[in-house]
C-alpha cells in the first residue's frame, strides 16, 4: 500500500518528534492546505462560501479554542458564544472608534480582550469543577450577552442594537462590509484557521500543554511534582478563550455582515461548538475541525437530500425530522466510538499501516 513508512530513517530526536513524522501525512496536509487555497475559492459557488465554507471555517477555529480548555485541559465550558461576543463586539469598537486601526491587528486585539475576560471568568476553576464549572461558564454567557444587549454602548447606541462590521481593506482588497466578496471573506477566515491550527498543535505538544494534559487527568498528582494549577488553569482559560474571541470577531465581520447579541445564544453557538469538538474527539486538534465539518454540513444535506430523491414535505415537518436524524446521528456516533472523529481517523492509519497483516 501507499501509507507505509519503512524505509523513512528519523536521525534525530527533533524528526522523530515532529508534528508529521510519516512523510505522507506531511503530503497530504500540504496538498489539503494548497487545495483550500488555489481549488475551493475558484470551484465553489457564492453560495457554498457564504452558506457553509466560512462558517466551517470559523466555527472550527472556535471548536480549537474549545478544545484547548476542555479537551485538553478537562476544564467545562458552556461560555463559548459569550468569549465569541466579547471578540465580535471589541473588533466593532476598536473599528468604529480608531478607523485607521489594521483589521487584522483588531481582530487580534479583540481575541486578547476576550482572553482577559476569559481570566476572569476562568479564577472559580481552582475551586470547582465538572458539573459545577460548566455552571459557572453558563453564567458568563448569560451576564455577558445581557450587558451587551441592555449598555447602548457597547453597539454605539444604533437604534436597531445590532453591530455592523464597518468595510475594511487588506492589501487593498475589501475584506469586510457589503462590498467585500465571498472569496475575500473565505481567504481571511481559512488563514486565520490555518495559523491557529498550527500555533494550537505546537502549544499542546509543548510544556503548557502537557501541564494541561496532567491537570486534565490528576489534578493533585500535577500539582505535587510542581504544575501550578491557578495559572496552567487560567492559562488554559486564556488562549482558549483567545481563540473564541478571533473567531467571534470573524464571526460577524467575514460571515454574518450584521447581528444582535442573538446570534452568539446558548443553542446558537455554545452548544454547537461543544458538539463539534465532542463528535470530533475531545484533545484532538484535527478533530475539531472534521468536528465543526460534521456539525455544518450535515443539517445542509439532511434538508436538501429528500427533495433529491423525489420526497416533498412541509417545511417545519422537514425541520423536525432533520433535527431526530441529526440527534440520533450524534448519539449513534458517541456510542460507535467516543473518542470521535479523530479516534476513526487514526485507526484508518494504522490499518492502512499495517494491510494487508491483521490489526
Amino acid at each position: 500500500m501507499f501509507y507505509r513508512e519503512a524505509g523513512q530513517f528519523k536521525t534525530s530526536y527533533d524528526k522523530d518528534q515532529a508534528v508529521f513524522p510519516i512523510m505522507q501525512d506531511r503530503w497530504f496536509i500540504v496538498a489539503v492546505i494548497l487545495a483550500a487555497y488555489f481549488v475551493v475559492p475558484f470551484v465553489a459557488d457564492e453560495y457554498w462560501l457564504q452558506a457553509v465554507i466560512i462558517p466551517f471555517l470559523i466555527l472550527a477555529l472556535a471548536a480549537i479554542g474549545l478544545n484547548i480548555l476542555t479537551g485538553y485541559a478537562g476544564q467545562v465550558s458552556l461560555g463559548t458564544g459569550a468569549f465569541m461576543a466579547i471578540g465580535a463586539y471589541a473588533c466593532y469598537k476598536l473599528t468604529t472608534n480608531i478607523p485607521d486601526l489594521n483589521i487584522v491587528v483588531a481582530f487580534l486585539i479583540s481575541g486578547l480582550m476576550a482572553a482577559a475576560v476569559g481570566i476572569v471568568f476562568g479564577i472559580p476553576s481552582l475551586r470547582i469543577k465538572g458539573f459545577y464549572l460548566a455552571v459557572a461558564t453558563l453564567a458568563a454567557q448569560f451576564f455577558v450577552l445581557w450587558l451587551f444587549n441592555k449598555v447602548g454602548w457597547f453597539y454605539n447606541d444604533n437604534p436597531s442594537g445590532t453591530i455592523t462590521a464597518p468595510p475594511r481593506e487588506l492589501f487593498g482588497v475589501t475584506i469586510t462590509g457589503p462590498r467585500a466578496t465571498a472569496e475575500a471573506r473565505y481567504f481571511v477566515s481559512l488563514t486565520f484557521l490555518v495559523i491557529g491550527a498550527v500555533v494550537a498543535k505546537n502549544l499542546v505538544r509543548g510544556r503548557l500543554g502537557r501541564s494541561w494534559m496532567a491537570i486534565r487527568d490528576m489534578d493533585i498528582a500535577a500539582e505535587i511534582i510542581g504544575i501550578r494549577p491557578l495559572q496552567t488553569k487560567l492559562m488554559a482559560f486564556a488562549v482558549s478563550s483567545f481563540y473564541c474571541g478571533v473567531a467571534g470577531a470573524l464571526y460577524i465581520f467575514c460571515w454574518l455582515g450584521s447581528a444582535e447579541t442573538e446570534a452568539f445564544d446558548l443553542l446558537q453557538v455554545s452548544f454547537p461548538v461543544l458538539f463539534m469538538i465532542i463528535i470530533g474527539g475531545l484533545g484532538s486538534i484535527i478533530g475539531s475541525i472534521m468536528g465543526a465539518a460534521f456539525i455544518t454540513v450535515m443539517p445542509i444535506f439532511l434538508t436538501n437530500f429528500p427533495p433529491m430523491i423525489g420526497i416533498h414535505m412541509a417545511t417545519d415537518l422537514q425541520k423536525h425530522i432533520e433535527e431526530i436524524i441529526f440527534g440520533g446521528m450524534i448519539v449513534f456516533f458517541l456510542i460507535a466510538e467516543p473518542h470521535g472523529f479523530a479516534r476513526l481517523w487514526q485507526i484508518g492509519k494504522e490499518k492502512l499501516r499495517r494491510w494487508p497483516f491483521p490489526y
